[in-house]
Parts: structure tokens; C-alpha cells; sequence
């Protein structure tokens, strides 16, 4: 298993809610917490990661700060139109620490993954890495 979702393994990140010049998107999936995507102060707020190929899957690793309620959702279908909610977490206030959250998964399969926050500790809450521990389904 390795990370799926680095953007140098050629995921990317095909929908955001809310995007900052400074802090794009893509910081999310570049492998690196010093870069990160920030939201503009609504909830819910959501990223889609879109992977090159059909994932085997079996956890989420989000590292963020002031994340409150988290939503994992999986499309099996290439087009991305329909999304299975596969887990939902509350994360710990963290005050001024890094939150590292762990989710694990089981084995599911998918094209994509939606993460919906559905309600942060504050207005706003950055997203500084996703990694998602995967490998590609041989057909």
C-alpha cells in the first residue's frame, strides 16, 4: 500500500468548494504540511480527490486544523455522480496543535473520494495533507 492521493502519483484534485491563491487546492495532495488549502468560512465545505485508475483503499490520513465533523464518501463509478458515505468522524480541538486523523476503511473501492466538513471549532479550517493508503485494482 501506498499513498494514492500525492498528485506526483498522479491524483488531482477535481472539485473545491472554496479556493485562496496562496493556498490553493492541490497543497492538500502535494505530500508536504507546511503547504495547505484554506476555507472561506462556511460549512459544509468539500474537496474531491480523484485518483488515475480504480483504488483499492483502506484508510484516510487527514493532518488540518479546526476540522469539527468529517464525512469520507467513495464513487466506484468513473463519471463521479454518485458517492457512498464510507465513514464519519468527529475530530478532537486540537488549540494551536496540527490535528492528525486517522480513518480507517476496511477495503473499499473507488475513483474518487469526496471529504464533506460538515462543521469546523472556528469560521475558517486548512486542510495541510490527505493521504489515503491504497493500491490500483488489477481488472
Amino acid at each position: 500500500m501506498f499513498d494514492v492521493a500525492l498528485s506526483s502519483a498522479g491524483a488531482h484534485i477535481a472539485l473545491a468548494t472554496s479556493s485562496d491563491d496562496k493556498h490553493p487546492p492541490e497543497n492538500m495532495i502535494d505530500g508536504k504540511t507546511d503547504t495547505f488549502w484554506s476555507t472561506t468560512g462556511m460549512f459544509p465545505q468539500e474537496f474531491v480527490i480523484r485518483f488515475q485508475t480504480l483504488m483499492k483503499i483502506t484508510n484516510v490520513h487527514i493532518c488540518s486544523y479546526n476540522i469539527k465533523k468529517l464525512k469520507v464518501e467513495a464513487s466506484e463509478a468513473d463519471d463521479c455522480n454518485k458517492y457512498d458515505t464510507i465513514a464519519e468522524t468527529e475530530i478532537d480541538e486540537t488549540d494551536s496543535q496540527l490535528q492528525q486523523e486517522e480513518i480507517q476503511l476496511g477495503e473499499k473501492r473507488a475513483y474518487s473520494l469526496r471529504l464533506v466538513i460538515e462543521s469546523g471549532y472556528d469560521h475558517f479550517v486548512s486542510v495541510h495533507k490527505v493521504v489515503v493508503s491504497g493500491q490500483a485494482v488489477h481488472q
